[in-house]
């Protein structure tokens, strides 16, 4: 496949070029020459029903496709650095699941600070100020020392973003995240974590089922249809 070069749209764009993906040893495709650029505080929306290759998708520009049971390929880069061939851990790509996993044998706190870089914070007083500031920031005020377990779900779902958040990602990917809240819960969280795609001028990809979330949103949207049939 001839892929169309990598020119950054502007600094810090997530772009996706001749990406294609496939169900390994059969002969259908997923996602066939997906080109897209997503801006700083965009967020591009992926719909499609269940098997098109939504989440598999993300999983392919995070770097953590499982490689056995399918075959990608195409560039995918932030700005003008290709990071396809990178392990997930040096994309630095935020990810959201639909389950907001928190460390259960770690305090609240102790899970916003396995996000922080140790390279930008490295004493523990500021290390942990910086978890408190944010919980603060989250309506979350003194829940530092809380188990997880007491949370509420739109609280673990918070405190899952602010850990994402923390570990200042160039990027979000985010599969899901409001799926599992109720109707209340949904409109008020997907607010909280747009505002921080703004904010902090994110690029994001956005997996879903619920138009709601793509009109929010308000970025591009792309529809993947079911499983296509080609000959390779």
């Amino acid at each position: 496949m001839n892929f169309q070069p990598i020119q950054p749209v502007q600094p810090g764009a997530l772009q996706l070029a001749g990406v294609t993906i496939s169900i390994s040893g059969q002969l259908g495709v997923l996602v066939q020459d997906l080109c897209l650029a997503i801006a700083p505080g965009d967020i591009a929306t992926i719909m499609g029903p269940s098997g098109a290759g939504k989440s598999t998708l993300l999983a392919y520009v995070g770097g953590f496709m499982d490689r056995a049971a399918f075959d990608g390929s195409g560039r995918v880069a932030i700005g003008a650095e290709v990071i396809d061939h990178k392990p997930a851990e040096e994309r630095r790509l935020g990810v959201l699941f639909q389950d907001a996993i928190l460390f259960p044998h770690l305090s609240v706190g102790g899970n916003l600070l396995f996000g922080l870089p140790r390279t930008r914070l490295k004493s523990r007083r500021e290390r942990r100020a910086a978890a408190a500031d944010a919980l603060a920031s989250a309506g979350l005020a003194d829940f530092i020392d809380r188990d997880p377990a007491t949370l509420s779900g739109g609280q673990k779902a918070r405190v899952a973003l602010l850990r994402t958040l923390l570990s200042e990602p160039r990027a979000l990917l985010l599969d899901e995240p409001f799926g599992k809240l109720d109707v209340d819960l949904r409109g008020e969280f997907r607010a909280f974590v747009f505002a921080h795609v703004v904010e902090r001028r994110l690029p994001t990809l956005l997996v879903t089922h619920d138009p709601a979330d793509a009109t929010d949103a308000g970025g591009p949207l792309i529809r993947l249809d079911a499983v296509k049939e080609h000959a390779r």
